[in-house]
């Protein structure tokens, strides 16, 4: 088998491959974004009275 015929069958077959693949590219996404809301629930958890001391200080009445 020439050179040729061998990178022809492996295009073909990626290519094949990826439209397989379709829902992956989302199902990544999905993790990315359930880990950065568990890191971000972990250091509110963390912080929690640090931020609670933070935002009884804030003044609403613009005093």
């Amino acid at each position: 088998m020439s050179q040729w015929m061998k990178h022809y069958f492996y295009a073909k077959n990626f290519a094949l491959v990826a439209e397989d693949e379709k829902g992956q590219g989302m199902v990544e996404y999905a993790f990315i974004v359930v880990g950065i809301a568990a890191v971000a629930v972990a250091v509110v958890a963390a912080l929690d009275t640090q931020l609670t001391a933070f935002l009884n200080g804030i003044s609403f009445d613009g005093s």
